[in-house]
């Protein structure tokens, strides 16, 4: 079973930026993918980015060119640098590990983006 434990949320002006880490423990073996997702209130859980063990990316539409997702693969960490955040980014944030064994999610980091 992995283990994830996630930090980094936090409030932010408009135009500001963060960066949200997510460590994973564990057994953890193979391929596999880490990404981010996030709840605002009211609103369904979505996809905001992903990451392959391999290097490939995915992003939603809303935060391509604003946010960037990398990893250590040998921290088994992945980060979300988050920049030109905007009130709609505000949402509790999701870190998931899938494999082919595997779907763990963290607890959720809360970001807000107010002036």
């Amino acid at each position: 079973q992995v283990q994830l434990v996630e930090s980094g949320g936090g409030l932010v002006q408009p135009g500001g930026s963060l960066r949200l880490s997510c460590a994973a423990s564990g057994s953890i073996n193979g391929l596999n993918v880490m990404g981010w997702y996030r709840r605002a209130p009211g609103k369904q859980r979505e996809l905001v980015a992903t990451i392959h063990s391999l290097g490939v990316t995915n992003y939603a539409d809303s935060v391509k060119g604003r946010f960037t997702i990398s990893r250590d693969g040998a921290k088994n960490t992945v980060y979300l640098q988050m920049d030109s955040l905007e009130p709609e980014d505000t949402a509790v944030y999701y870190c998931n590990f899938r494999d082919i064994s595997d779907n763990a999610w963290g607890q959720g980091t809360q970001v807000t983006v107010s002036s």
